[in-house]
């Protein structure tokens, strides 16, 4: 074979050999091409990437880190009222007759004290502003013969175990347990005190260890449109957290509760955040969630609390004297923001001021030489623009301190002297507790027939239609003496044991006279309806039994 012959063939095998294994590299690469589409195809979406979840970054966010620093501080509190079932016997008593409003003339309802509105017209806007406890009126629990439960929120502002809440979430609770977060326990609580002005209460845990006291801010600097977050129990779901914004300042959603001036917020709350914090940015706490505007009974972005330098004044009265105890002058007075009010003004020379209507007999505007329409223009020398400063003024005033009232009487100044006395003595119809709860005189024994009793003032009673002087009957407790023998809310006392009743003293000072096992004989006065006039007529009745031996 020639040279050349050999140089062909091995030209020939090598083509044949870059050949094949082009061929072996296409028939390889075809089937996994293949392969892999098919694999791909047969997902259940079609050309989808799966996600991938990236490494855990810490976000900054200045409101998670005010939840996690205020959530400790934040209170679950759930309350129990025990059954009250009525003594054997009593199944048929004849119910209470309804309870007529007591509505005065035009006048009389326009007036103020300085504290508040006439009497007669507390929660009539219950329907509408309803409380955050299970109860949405905010009021008692119903009287069942079941135990029944309620929940509520509260806010540590204190170590030692002190927490501030609303005076609804715990009012006549036979048991109030308190559950903080990460704690599966709960601690049962007792009563410091309450203010039933400004709907608080003081509470007290023992027990519990490494309590974290929220940090107080100041409600005055609060201003409209500053971020707010609340943090409750709605519901009963615990340490829920919800944002929002100061929507207003200064509402006043009742106008017979003078010393709620409340924030305005719609970050969401709901039955169950009554008396938990609202905190600004800072996570510092400016107001007590009280209230919510609904018709529902849920959010519907309107919620109330009630400023934390109010609720600051009334936990340290309340820590200090058990309760809050609040300056008066006696004066009554016709509501600023009315046109009324700016019409006495200007018919007697005044462009503000406050228009005194009553000046009640004995109280330190009277003996100071106070009279009615004066129109009070200054305290110790600052001016008075309306009956909410003279109110800020005057309650804030130590009892026994001597204020200079200035007035304007017939286009002239004069200065009076007024020396400050407690707002419960000075109109306790409205500000007095009216309860059957003094002890006697050492060694005596103390019947407590089980009613909560109050005054009647001349011009209600004139308003009533009754004649004789008299105590009314505010509430009769369940399973008491006064019960047993058929006494009724809304009875009218004249009469203990053939002595005379004409205020809430007689009926303290004949009490301690009986003594259990002794023989007691109620004269009262009983609504029976109402005559032509349209006043209500009352019937005499006779109500009596022995004193049991237990209170």
């Amino acid at each position: 074979m020639s040279f050349f012959d050999k140089m062909r063939r091995q030209k020939l095998l090598s083509f044949t050999l870059v050949l094949f294994t082009l061929a072996i590299g296409v028939v390889i690469g075809t089937l996994i091409n293949t392969g892999a589409k098919a694999a791909k195809d047969n997902t259940a979406a079609p050309g989808a990437t799966p996600l991938v979840i990236p490494s855990p970054v810490q976000l900054q966010n200045s409101f998670a880190a005010i939840a996690k620093q205020v959530e400790p501080s934040v209170v679950n509190i759930s309350t129990t009222y025990l059954p009250k079932a009525p003594a054997p016997g009593r199944g048929r008593r004849r119910a209470a007759p309804q309870q007529q409003p007591d509505n005065g003339d035009e006048e009389d309802q326009g007036e103020q004290g300085e504290q508040g509105q006439g009497q007669g017209n507390q929660g009539n806007m219950e329907d509408f502003f309803r409380r955050f406890f299970s109860n949405p009126f905010g009021g008692n629990m119903p009287q069942t013969n079941q135990q029944t439960n309620a929940l509520g929120s509260g806010v540590v502002v204190d170590k030692a175990g002190y927490i501030l809440t609303n005076n609804h979430v715990v009012d006549k609770a036979d048991r109030i347990q308190v559950k903080f977060m990460g704690d599966n326990n709960e601690y049962d609580a007792k009563v410091i005190g309450v203010d039933a002005a400004t709907d608080l209460a003081v509470i007290r845990v023992e027990g519990k260890s490494s309590l974290a006291p929220a940090k107080i801010g100041n409600s005055d600097a609060v201003q409209v449109g500053d971020w707010a977050m609340a943090i409750g129990s709605p519901f009963g779901f615990q340490a829920t957290v919800t944002l929002g914004i100061i929507s207003a300042k200064q509402r006043d959603v009742d106008p017979t509760q003078q010393f709620q001036h409340f924030l305005q917020t719609d970050a969401a709350i709901n039955p169950g955040n009554s008396g938990g914090p609202l905190l600004n940015v800072n996570g510092e706490v400016v107001g007590i969630n009280t209230a919510i505007a609904s018709r529902s009974g849920g959010y519907q972005g309107i919620g109330f609390a009630l400023p934390i330098n109010e609720a600051v004044k009334v936990y340290n009265d309340i820590i200090k004297n058990g309760k809050v105890i609040r300056g008066s002058i006696g004066v009554k007075f016709a509501p600023s923001d009315t046109g009324k009010a700016e019409a006495l003004l200007k018919a007697n020379g005044a462009k503000e001021g406050v228009f005194v209507v009553e000046v009640p007999s004995g109280g330190p505007a009277d003996k100071a030489g106070i009279k009615e329409e004066d129109i009070i223009v200054a305290v110790n020398g600052k001016p008075i623009g309306n009956g909410g400063e003279l109110v800020d003024r005057v309650t804030s005033t130590p009892i026994g301190n001597t204020l200079t009232i200035t007035v304007l009487r017939d286009h002239k100044q004069m200065d009076f002297h007024v020396v400050v006395a407690d707002l419960a003595h000075v109109f306790p119809e409205q500000f007095g507790s009216g309860k059957e709860e003094e002890a006697g005189p050492a060694g005596s024994t103390q019947a407590r027939f089980g009613i909560g009793i109050e005054n009647l003032a001349d011009a209600r009673r004139d308003n009533m239609g009754i004649k004789q002087h008299g105590v009314m009957v505010d509430s009769v407790e369940q399973s008491s003496f006064a019960e047993d023998i058929g006494m009724l809310k809304g009875d009218v006392i004249v009469e203990i044991n053939r002595q005379p009743v004409q205020n809430t003293d007689d009926v303290k000072r004949i009490q301690q006279t009986i003594k259990p096992g002794d023989a007691v004989a109620f004269r009262v006065l009983r609504q029976t309806g109402r005559g032509q006039t349209g006043h209500p007529e009352w019937s005499p009745l006779f109500l009596a039994g022995s004193l049991p031996s237990h209170p």
